[in-house]
């Protein structure tokens, strides 16, 4: 199983949210390419990055920090998020040397967009899906839709992209341990990997995750405890690897 940091950005620096508030942040870093050599030091086969300006505003905001860390570091797989909503933006990504593109809001709002660039970009698109009591977030979790997450899923697994990224945005930020059992129980309705994001806190969190790997779990996104430190990354990177 893959354990993998994320990197939020904010104005060009690496922060977290409290539930996705961009008035609730802390900064971590005023040099997110550091940061990223602090988790690959530590092991990380994966980086997750979040541009969160962009997010906001619906087009790359912090594209030339995430340019920057493609050209550090070009043979470790890294997803990134926030603001992706046409061909342009993703292609101009993969040029950089991004492997993921993770569609979240557009996704809901505009489903055929991700059958076509699924066709288009075989192989690269993922899509979040950030839900709360089973219903799925738009807009940066600022309004929940109607649609139920695991039928979006199944819909999504048939356009044909690479995996579904699961946020609970009633963990995500608090501290408070991940959702296992809605993560699994998604993960056994689709046929594609799930990746966990939302609410990973300790090592209890990893093993809990990585004992319910064979529903499909892939990986694990953790952000506020590594930063924090409930989580030590080099630590829950080698657990995550013995499932």
């Amino acid at each position: 199983m893959l354990l993998i940091p994320a990197i939020d950005l904010k104005d060009g620096k690496c922060v977290r949210l409290r539930q996705g508030k961009m008035d609730l942040e802390t900064v971590f870093a005023d040099d997110p390419v550091s940061m990223a050599d602090r988790w690959v030091e530590e092991g990380a086969k994966r980086l997750h990055i979040v541009d969160l300006n962009g997010a906001i505003e619906g087009k790359p905001m912090n594209a030339d920090v995430i340019h920057r860390i493609c050209e550090k570091y070009p043979d470790l797989p890294i997803q990134v998020g926030g603001g992706i909503r046409d061909e342009d933006t993703i292609q101009a990504y993969l040029d950089a040397g991004v492997n993921y593109v993770i569609i979240g809001t557009k996704a809901v709002s505009a489903p055929h967009f991700v059958r076509d660039v699924c066709l288009e970009f075989p192989g690269h698109i993922l899509v979040g899906l950030d839900a709360k009591d089973g219903r799925v977030a738009i807009d940066g979790w600022s309004k929940l839709s109607k649609h139920d997450v695991i039928d979006l899923a199944q819909h999504f697994e048939e356009d044909g992209v690479e995996a579904i990224i699961y946020t609970d945005i009633s963990r995500d930020g608090m501290m408070n341990g991940v959702n296992v059992e809605a993560t699994a129980r998604l993960a056994a309705a689709i046929r594609i990997p799930v990746i966990a994001a939302g609410g990973v806190t300790n090592l209890d969190d990893v093993r809990a995750l990585g004992e319910a790997r064979e529903d499909g779990i892939l990986g694990a996104i953790t952000g506020r405890a590594i930063y924090e430190g409930t989580l030590d990354f080099a630590e829950g990177q080698r657990l995550a690897e013995q499932y």
